[in-house]
């Protein structure tokens, strides 16, 4: 178990670095004024009017980094900096959560999978880790319950990686439309894409965390030791 439990504090570590450095390159290329002018809210509905979605909204929704989009509710949903905001970030980031807007209308397989577990695993998260410590204390009288809070941790690191495809194919529709319609122009283009690149690190990291997490669990229900 030392081992796992080793490549989970350095998952813990380059995860931190990650976030520190995803957090750095918002701040700079918030700095950055984007040449055409327009707010995050304007390419927002922009990208979506000319994608010929017109049923999902453009929302500021409080604090930092806090962009997502809803497709329960079909909204696009930007923190203040990126829906006010003329900068590269904000271009960016406004343009990603549009890609996934797209995706929902397009019907985009690896979003409609990952969204049917999501229903399931909201229930499944609030027991999970009450299981597995259960089950933790009871591995030398019965190992089911650990097995059970096995499963469900199994298919938690499955919905991260599943993830993944997600968030890297939005990241690629945003790009190639601000690219196409010009609404950056060559070295705004390289900084949005670096600032892609960087969030698109950190739901990456999330995933080899998680399963180094459940390799240590299963390390546990199989009895190994180091």
């Amino acid at each position: 178990m030392g081992g796992a439990y080793l490549i989970g504090i350095l998952v813990m570590i380059v995860s931190f670095y990650v976030q520190w450095r995803l957090k750095r390159k918002f701040e700079e290329y918030s700095q950055v004024g984007l040449s055409n002018g327009m707010s995050g809210k304007e390419i927002a509905e922009t990208m979506l009017r000319e994608s010929g979605i017109y049923d999902v909204r453009v929302l500021s929704v409080e604090g930092k980094l806090t962009d997502h989009y809803n497709p329960q509710d079909k909204t696009v949903n930007l923190s203040p900096d990126v829906f006010y905001g003329r900068s590269v970030a904000a271009a960016a980031v406004a343009s990603h959560e549009c890609g996934h807007a797209v995706q929902h209308a397009t019907a985009y397989k690896w979003l409609q999978f990952r969204s049917q577990m999501v229903p399931f695993l909201s229930v499944a998260s609030q027991y999970m880790q009450w299981v597995i410590l259960g089950g933790i204390l009871l591995i030398n009288t019965t190992p089911i319950p650990l097995a059970i809070g096995v499963a469900l941790f199994a298919l938690t690191t499955l919905f991260s990686f599943i993830t993944l495809p997600v968030e890297y194919d939005a990241s690629n529709r945003a790009l190639a439309w601000i690219k196409n319609n010009r609404i950056v122009n060559e070295r705004e283009y390289v900084m949005s894409a670096d600032a892609l690149k960087w969030a698109a690190r950190t739901y990456l990291v999330a995933a080899i965390g998680s399963l180094a997490t459940l390799l240590y669990y299963v390390s546990i229900l199989m009895g190994r030791r180091d």
